[in-house]
């Protein structure tokens, strides 16, 4: 039976706005390094993926309204995108890092969307779950190497994930809605329960991890906004 098209209450709304700021903004930092990565091949699997991250941005927007006045035309305090994507890194061992910890979360919050609830989201959710596929084993072959390599190499991915860290953790405080979100079965599961199984993915790769030590950001359910959206908004 067809969910049909479904009519968002305002939790709901700032719940998918969250994912679609999120996805807009990480798109947005990747184009940051066409021309610039250091090798050829991640410059066109940047591209590639910045592409994918804008397109999926663009179609979460279109199931709220007009994706170019929600990408372009609210106010800065109108945004939900979470410190992650917020944040520069224009060091190239910090960018590849942040793809990686970014796309592990990604797979789990693209996995706990609902189904059948609205149709189109179905068609997004699909196709966004396909194309972060890429993306994730993209960045784990990448780190996988690039840590079994030890030496210089493996110290300054080591030092950039984890000054990341505390930033990539706070991406799975709860956003606004959330609560009605989960009731109504937009979200399958909370942000805690995906942070759960999140955070045992980083550590077999990095090691163990001091979690209850990390820097609270308190983004206040992603409504404050860091000292870095600003130069992201004027662009």
């Amino acid at each position: 039976m067809s969910a049909g098209r479904r009519d968002w209450s305002a939790a709901e709304r700032e719940y998918l706005l969250a994912f679609a700021d999120d996805e807009h903004l990480m798109g947005q930092q990747h184009t940051e390094w066409i021309g610039t990565a250091p090798f050829l091949e991640e410059d066109l699997a940047f591209a590639s993926i910045a592409q994918d991250e804008l397109g999926h941005a663009a179609a979460l927007y279109e199931l709220l309204g007009d994706a170019d006045d929600l990408a372009f035309r609210r106010d800065a305090d109108g945004y939900r995108s979470c410190a992650l994507v917020e944040l520069p890194c224009p060091d190239w061992a910090e960018a590849l890092a942040r793809h990686w910890l970014y796309d592990l979360a990604e797979r789990h919050r693209w996995q706990s969307l609902g189904a059948g609830i609205d149709d189109r989201l179905d068609g997004v959710v699909a196709r966004a779950r396909r194309e972060e596929e890429y993306h994730r084993l993209h960045a784990a072959a990448l780190i996988g190497r690039l840590y079994g390599q030890g030496g210089d190499a493996h110290e300054r991915l080591d030092a950039a994930v984890r000054s990341l860290l505390p930033v990539a953790d706070a991406l799975w405080e709860p956003v606004a809605g959330e609560q009605e979100a989960h009731r109504a079965g937009l979200a399958t599961v909370t942000s805690a329960q995906l942070r759960a199984r999140w955070r045992p993915e980083v550590e077999a790769v990095v090691g163990p991890v001091p979690w209850d030590e990390l820097a609270n950001l308190g983004q206040d359910a992603r409504r404050q906004r860091t000292e870095h959206f600003a130069s992201l908004f004027d662009r």
